[in-house]
């Protein structure tokens, strides 16, 4: 079964960009027309390198040996963590190996299989309608598509980049609470809307990044700029962050 390589590794810093001044990150960009600017290119650029030096390895940590398993892990991981998801799919992958499998799958049963990943309910439904899609639309096959994957019951945008960025290579953003959290952060983006968070950060990051960039920003989230209890002092990216640089003000 697939799995992403152990995630980490740290690195000193070379130079970089230099970073705005505390009291500058603490005041909201706006542009003429009085929205959200977006950041200068050369502290992106340099926060992209630094995440390759904190997380080089930073990839998929959701086990799967398909895409149409990848879809399912991605689906059963909302609310829950990956640790908990790959606990569950073993024996739920061999239960249910194809689209098929899961259209016809008893509801009862499935749910008590997926019981442990919480919203065990919806998440059931989700799959099972996601599968009938499949079947009915696709031949039992996942599509490499965006715009197919979101119109398949329980598949958001953020599904469907996982699974086109990871099980088909296809470059794509994902924008979970840790992507989003850690980019406000950053200032790189300026709202909390999962999509128009997406759309900001495809305008800023290059493109052959974008998953890449997805898995090192969660990671990050994951290990050391967490929602409760960031860790600032020990942050790589602290100078080109101005929320990190204005909490040493606090």
């Amino acid at each position: 079964m697939k799995k992403a390589a152990n995630p980490g590794g740290k690195g000193g810093a070379k130079r970089a960009a230099k970073p705005p001044s505390p009291k500058a990150a603490r005041v909201a960009k706006k542009d003429k027309g009085g929205g959200f600017a977006p950041p200068e290119p050369r502290r992106v650029q340099a926060v992209l390198k630094e995440l390759d030096k904190l997380h080089p390895h930073a990839a998929c940590t959701l086990a799967y040996n398909s895409p149409l398993q990848l879809l399912v892990a991605t689906i059963l991981s909302a609310q829950c963590t990956d640790e908990r998801v790959n606990q569950v799919t073993p024996a739920l992958f061999k239960r249910f190996p194809s689209a098929q499998d899961y259209a016809a799958a008893d509801l009862a049963e499935l749910e008590a299989m997926i019981r442990s990943t919480g919203f065990f309910r919806n998440k059931a439904k989700s799959i099972q309608g996601m599968a009938k899609g499949l079947v009915s639309q696709h031949e039992g096959k996942v599509p490499n598509d965006l715009d197919k994957l979101v119109k398949l019951p329980g598949v958001g945008r953020k599904t469907a980049n996982v699974v086109l960025g990871d099980a088909f290579g296809v470059p794509g953003i994902t924008v979970d609470t840790h992507v989003g959290r850690v980019c406000r952060r950053l200032d790189f983006i300026g709202t909390k809307d999962p999509v128009k968070a997406e759309f900001a950060l495809m305008e800023i990051i290059p493109q052959k990044r974008w998953t890449k960039f997805s898995h090192q920003v969660i990671l990050h989230g994951r290990q050391i700029c967490q929602a409760r209890k960031p860790d600032c002092p020990g942050c790589g990216l602290k100078p080109h962050c101005p929320w990190g640089r204005a909490q040493e003000e606090k």
